[in-house]
């Protein structure tokens, strides 16, 4: 969270740009986005319990400018739209192991990606289970590669990696 806080502070994001938190789960990062300033904040998820918890957590936190909403993102409303930024912490993994059409269900994540996000918008994706190449190739359609974020490496039989790839994409 705090990787993609300072990636967008450093990049003058305003505060008033329109963020989607996809795959919202918890809430936790719409949290800090709105503690940070952020005014615009939206968090998804196809899960009505999921949803429910992020606004028992910020209802306690006393915030009231994040907006929640059930949404398959494979399968949008056609309400979200326009967004500044889309950050993604998990869910294009969750949705590249599902055994059911995966290869399928990843291009359909592109296309709504691409419904959601307006023109020169960034997509900030953490991934644990695609590398930056991997990712790369996933996202060439519409998006170009913005900037890596530096992301803990590891070392082992003489190699070293990352464990984790941070990247920052700008839609075309």
């Amino acid at each position: 969270m705090n990787r993609l806080i300072r990636w967008m502070q450093k990049h003058k994001i305003p505060l008033d740009a329109s963020v989607l938190d996809i795959g919202t789960g918890n809430g936790v990062f719409l949290v800090e986005l709105a503690k940070f300033g952020f005014s615009d904040i939206t968090g998804i998820d196809y899960s009505p319990s999921a949803i429910q918890l992020s606004g028992s957590i910020i209802e306690k936190e006393g915030l009231s400018n994040i907006k929640l909403k059930v949404e398959d993102f494979l399968n949008l409303s056609t309400e979200l739209s326009g967004f500044h930024i889309c950050i993604d912490k998990g869910t294009f993994d969750a949705v590249s192991l599902n055994p059911d059409s995966a290869i399928e269900k990843r291009k359909q994540y592109v296309k709504s990606l691409s419904m959601v996000l307006k023109v020169k918008g960034f997509f900030l994706i953490t991934s644990c289970n695609w590398t930056k190449e991997e990712l790369l190739k996933e996202f060439s359609e519409g998006f170009e590669l913005f900037e890596e974020l530096s992301t803990p490496t590891f070392s082992f039989g003489g190699k070293s990696g990352n464990s984790v790839a941070a990247l920052v994409f700008q839609k075309k």
